[in-house]
């Protein structure tokens, strides 16, 4: 029937379209437009539109998702093409005509089904004749979308900025990484759409709160999965290989498709990359978010335990979770209409085991909000990502016949510099007062008093607060640490012991170095000492020392940190006081020149350089260099060694072909490490057209 209405084709105007829906980065031919937003076609007719008038007063049009598009679900819409449509409701309407063409007007409503979208024409009850594809994304410009965020920059920061900074390292030595979330790249949409497809509850793809949760349980299901393992003759070629974390959109294709090398997956920051990139890409704002010293596994109970040997040294695994070195999470924006008023926002993902093996139900998504006000009612997450931030830590000495012995430990704090990506600028911005109130306020104090009483009504073990123990002969032990070390390099470290007593005090002083991962599992030993020391009464000693690595008995593992510890005994009382660091190694400085703007289709140079100072040569030097609009595909170079005390400096040359802000990246390895990674960016301008 289609042939005799004499529709001769369709205009999707995919670019214009996608010009006001801010999709145009993904794709300037596919139409891929947001809910609650109109776009336009244009229907051309083979014949004067007055031959077909009588037939055109009983035109709709057709809007189905799915495998089975059904009307029930909202997966299959009729609607007609006219001026009085349900404003709510998906409508249409003829903006301009003429003798053989019709301009109309769609607009989705804003709590539409996302997802791949077939478009019909159906003329009375003739078969509705196909008028091509769209896809309808989430709309954060949209006030009516559950999505919605009013502030452009931010919007244009958390769905728009491909370009993004991760933060590791530790709290007192924050290390920013660079990270392409890649979310408009061009199979990323249908690499989301397609994960999302597992869930065949297509009807409750309306609720971003559904699907952030969907999506959430299989990233984190896909992680855990074994892709393509590496046999072990492979495994010394392709380690090299395995470390690299430029992007997002490489690992993810390679979750989804079972292709290429195995993913590297001793890295706390990629699931929460990677769902940043998919969020993002279907239209939900979404950002990464750092915590230092995040107390983790703790199944919602707010004392972690440590426990370590008489020499100073980390052993074993608490009963009640570990303290990470730093923890990174996904947050994404949008209403939670099934919550109590309050509670819109920031939302954290957060992953768990399936239960009874039920991936899609293993993620919930709790309010920033209720992390900060201790809402553990709420949900069944909030207790643990509350302890994450909140819980105190309790430190053991275990004697050699097995007895543990509380010590007098300086608390560690929980929750430090919760850090995330500046909006609009590549600073980092502190965000650690959306989790939890300052420590020692009055507010702090409420909100603790609240859940201890609410988890009084609800379990046995409902204590707080670390044990105090009562001291009648009092040693205090203060560390002083730098926040990093230099790789193969030393630095100073000091400890100050303070006798308040009338007597003299024989101390046995035990300082010790282990590698640690960010996760907080023990890597190596590296290096202890002993000192044995007479302390006078009324006396506060400071012993200066240096840390070096040419210590350690063996190289710290790629990745891990140094844990400083110091552990003071008094041979009288026997109670040790004890303190610890942790410190990140720091590496070369890799130095990138260039110019702050540069001209479309010009080619621009930037210089890279290193300084070695290292005391051992770097060898295998490979440079490699990437950025997206600046450079068509990534480029490596061999650039042999760099003896100890010399640089390393050498030019490249490339042509940007993208408008706008862009970012460089260089990374660098060699037989000292890998990823050594820095970025600049740079405005590229049009070029300027000749009268």
């Amino acid at each position: 029937m289609g042939q005799a209405l004499g529709i001769k084709s369709c205009d999707f105007q995919a670019a214009r379209n996608n010009e006001e829906h801010h999709t145009k980065a993904i794709s300037s031919r596919r139409l891929i437009v947001r809910r609650g937003q109109p776009f336009t076609i244009i229907l051309h007719f083979r014949a004067p539109i007055r031959t077909f008038l009588p037939a055109l007063k009983k035109v709709a049009l057709i809007a189905q998702t799915g495998e089975q598009p059904s009307k029930t679900d909202r997966t299959q819409v009729t609607f007609p093409i006219s001026s009085l449509g349900d404003q709510k409701w998906w409508r249409a309407e003829v903006e301009e005509r003429d003798a053989q063409s019709w301009t109309i007007s769609v607009t989705p409503p804003a709590d539409a089904v996302i997802g791949h979208y077939s478009l019909l024409l159906q003329v009375s009850s003739r078969k509705p004749r196909l008028l091509g594809q769209f896809t309808l994304l989430f709309n954060p410009w949209g006030r009516e979308d559950a999505v919605f965020l009013e502030n452009e920059a931010q919007r244009r920061e958390y769905l728009l900025n491909q370009n993004g900074l991760i933060y590791l390292g530790t709290a007192d030595c924050i290390q920013e990484e660079s990270w392409d979330f890649g979310q408009f790249e061009r199979d990323v949409i249908d690499l989301s759409l397609g994960l999302l497809s597992t869930d065949k509850q297509v009807e409750e793809w309306s609720q971003p709160v559904h699907v952030a949760r969907v999506l959430g349980a299989l990233l984190h299901a896909l992680k855990e999965k074994s892709v393509l393992p590496t046999p072990l003759t492979q495994a010394a070629q392709e380690g090299a290989w395995l470390n690299k974390r430029r992007g997002s959109v490489p690992i993810l294709r390679q979750w989804l498709t079972g292709r290429g090398r195995p993913v590297y997956e001793g890295q706390a920051w990629v699931l929460a990359a990677i769902t940043c990139t998919v969020l993002r890409c279907l239209g939900i704002p979404a950002r990464v978010v750092t915590t230092f010293a995040s107390a983790q596994g703790t199944g919602g109970a707010l004392l972690v335990d440590e426990y370590y040997n008489e020499e100073g040294l980390q052993i074993g695994e608490g009963r009640r979770g570990r303290i990470w070195i730093f923890q990174t999470s996904t947050e994404c924006w949008m209403t939670q209409p099934a919550l109590p008023q309050g509670y819109d926002g920031w939302q954290i993902l957060h992953s768990s085991a399936p239960n009874g093996g039920e991936v899609l139900g293993s993620c919930d998504l709790v309010p920033v909000k209720a992390v900060k006000e201790g809402t553990l009612g709420l949900s069944p997450a909030v207790s643990d990502l509350f302890a994450s931030v909140n819980a105190s830590c309790v430190v053991w000495k275990c004697r050699e016949d097995g007895t543990l012995e509380l010590t007098d430990s300086n608390t560690k704090y929980v929750g430090n510099n919760i850090s995330t990506k500046g909006v609009g600028s590549n600073r980092c911005e502190d965000i650690t007062q959306n989790y939890k109130y300052p420590e020692g306020s009055l507010q702090e104090k409420q909100v603790l008093e609240r859940v201890q009483t609410g988890r009084m009504k609800h379990e046995k073990d409902n204590g707080i607060c670390p044990p105090s123990l009562e001291i009648a002969d009092p040693l205090y032990l203060f560390l002083e640490a730098p926040s990093s070390l230099p790789l193969r390099g030393d630095a100073q470290l000091s400890v100050t012991l303070v006798n308040p007593s009338d007597q003299e005090k024989v101390v046995q002083l035990v300082i010790g170095v282990q590698a640690v991962y960010y996760n907080g599992v023990l890597a190596a030993e590296l290096w202890r000492e002993k000192l044995p020391l007479s302390l006078s009464a009324n006396l506060v000693r400071r012993i200066t020392t240096s840390l070096s690595f040419s210590y350690f008995e063996r190289n710290p593992p790629e990745n891990s940190f140094l844990r400083l510890t110091a552990v003071a005994t008094h041979s009288e009382s026997s109670l040790s006081c004890f303190a610890q660091e942790d410190i990140a190694i720091g590496r070369p400085h890799l130095a990138i020149e260039m110019p702050e703007k540069a001209e479309q289709y010009q080619p621009l140079m930037a210089s890279v350089s290193i300084h070695n100072s290292l005391n051992a040569p770097m060898k295998d030097c490979v440079i490699s260099i990437l950025g997206r609009g600046l450079i068509h595909r990534e480029r490596s170079y061999r650039l042999g060694s760099v003896r100890p005390g010399n640089a390393m400096c050498t030019q490249f040359q490339f042509t940007p072909t993208h408008v706008g802000l862009q970012r460089l990246t260089v990374e660098m390895d060699c037989n000292m490490f890998q990823n050594l990674t820095n970025y600049r960016s740079v405005t590229v301008v049009a070029p300027e057209r000749s009268a």
